[in-house]
């Protein structure tokens, strides 16, 4: 049982280490009965998640774990903004507007000099894909009403090295069937002329990733574009492609500025990318943007009432989205805080093409650096690519008696024996 504040007026000592709190276990799946000090329970937090990994010191992660102190500040004065509310916080919702036009112009969209582009801010790509992936059912549906044939079983063809959690829920929320390009040895990412021979008339769209998961190894967009203009000419269908650059988005336009892999090729309708990825923001944001405003079906916005202001809607969730000049909700619920948005914002002025291009070619850098030493060992098989998102992936060349696994397990054991190390110093 948690003692109660009558307790520490008693405690003659101030500290948390010697007051009644740290004898007493709380409860881990029901609320405590008493009440307990601020400091006692920020200390007892505190102390159980150092036994969180330090993110700092994750080799696996594609994720961002540092922003610049001025940025930090901006997010903690922004965290208790309930970005919903526009009208509230205009600026707030200006902000993002600009982060989708930004978004949208490194990605080419074809956006006139007065055109606003078509766009959603979302809680990571799983998010986005979900979005991206209804507007394509919904279009592909309608066109099957309209000529008078069955539209109750709609396929999206993907290769097998898609994110699984990602596509997969897409296909189990909304009923669609996943094909998938089988991988081959050696060759990590969906192969295009397999892709395109696996294209049906109840095809919605093929989905090509800029930056597997498996290996960052981009696919080809380009032959998958060109190819798919052929087979869309050949059969009288539109299927259209969803580049799903949650880890490659902002990597491509600064590294590889001449690969044609965004809204340059006609067949690419939307696009999803991961601020909290080499968008270099703290976890929590992603984006979505669309060719145009015709590629996200009007009946998809309904218009709602919130709090006294009227709000076009895209029903999914109740979440960010620009349509036009519109502000568009879309999330998973009607409170959504506001700080990522701040903080993307924030990277995308304070960094420019020069910052974003100078952060990324110094990742770029020191995967070389790490490649060559692997290699230098004779151990390693390298299987990242030199173009793609800037990591290394390398496989044992004698797994006899070693496994990756256990490769794996050991880098992890010596990143937490550093970490104890350097804390006994101090």
């Amino acid at each position: 049982m948690v003692l109660s504040h009558a307790a520490s007026d008693t405690d003659v000592s101030h500290s948390t280490f010697a007051s009644p709190y740290v004898r007493t276990s709380l409860p881990r799946f029901k609320m405590p009965g008493n009440s307990i000090p601020n400091e006692a329970a920020y200390q007892i937090m505190h102390d159980e998640l150092m036994l969180d990994g330090n993110s700092r010191l994750n080799l696996a992660s594609f994720l961002t774990t540092w922003m610049e102190p001025e940025c930090n500040k901006l997010i903690m004065a922004s965290i208790n903004k309930n970005y919903v509310e526009k009208h509230a916080y205009p600026i707030t919702t200006e902000l993002q507007n600009r982060c989708v036009n930004m978004i949208a112009n490194l990605f080419n969209a074809p956006l006139g000099e007065t055109e606003t582009a078509v766009g959603v801010g979302t809680v990571g790509s799983s998010e986005a894909i979900m979005l991206a992936g209804l507007a394509f059912k919904r279009k592909w549906q309608n066109k099957r009403k309209a000529e008078g044939k069955p539209f109750n079983k709609p396929n999206i063809v993907t290769g097998a090295n898609v994110h699984q959690v990602c596509w997969e829920k897409f296909a189990r929320y909304f009923e669609v069937e996943l094909k998938e390009v089988k991988l081959s040895e050696g060759y990590y990412v969906m192969d295009p002329e397999k892709a395109v021979e696996m294209v049906d008339e109840n095809t919605i769209c093929v989905a090509a990733i800029l930056g597997s998961t498996l290996n960052g190894e981009f696919e080809d967009v380009k032959l998958l574009n060109n190819l798919l203009v052929l087979k869309n000419k050949e059969t009288g269908w539109d299927t259209p492609i969803h580049v799903d650059a949650a880890s490659g988005g902002f990597i491509a336009p600064f590294l590889y500025p001449e690969l044609e892999w965004d809204f340059r090729l006609p067949l690419v309708k939307s696009i999803n990318v991961s601020g909290h990825k080499y968008g270099l923001v703290y976890e929590g944001i992603g984006w979505v943007v669309w060719r145009t405003k015709e590629d996200l079906p009007e009946e998809l916005i309904f218009h709602v009432n919130y709090l006294g202001v009227d709000q076009p809607t895209f029903t999914l969730n109740f979440s960010k989205v620009f349509h036009q000049s519109l502000f568009i909700d879309i999330h998973l619920s009607i409170n959504v805080g506001s700080s990522q948005v701040i903080a993307q914002y924030y990277q995308l002025i304070r960094l420019g093409h020069e910052g974003y291009r100078n952060v990324m070619e110094n990742c770029r850098e020191n995967t070389i650096v790490l490649r060559e030493g692997l290699e230098k060992t004779e151990k390693f098989n390298i299987v990242s690519k030199d173009e793609g998102v800037p990591l290394v992936a390398f496989s044992l060349k004698d797994s006899s008696s070693h496994t990756e696994f256990e490769i794996s397990d050991m880098l992890r054991r010596s990143i937490v024996l550093t970490k104890i190390s350097n804390a006994l110093l101090v």
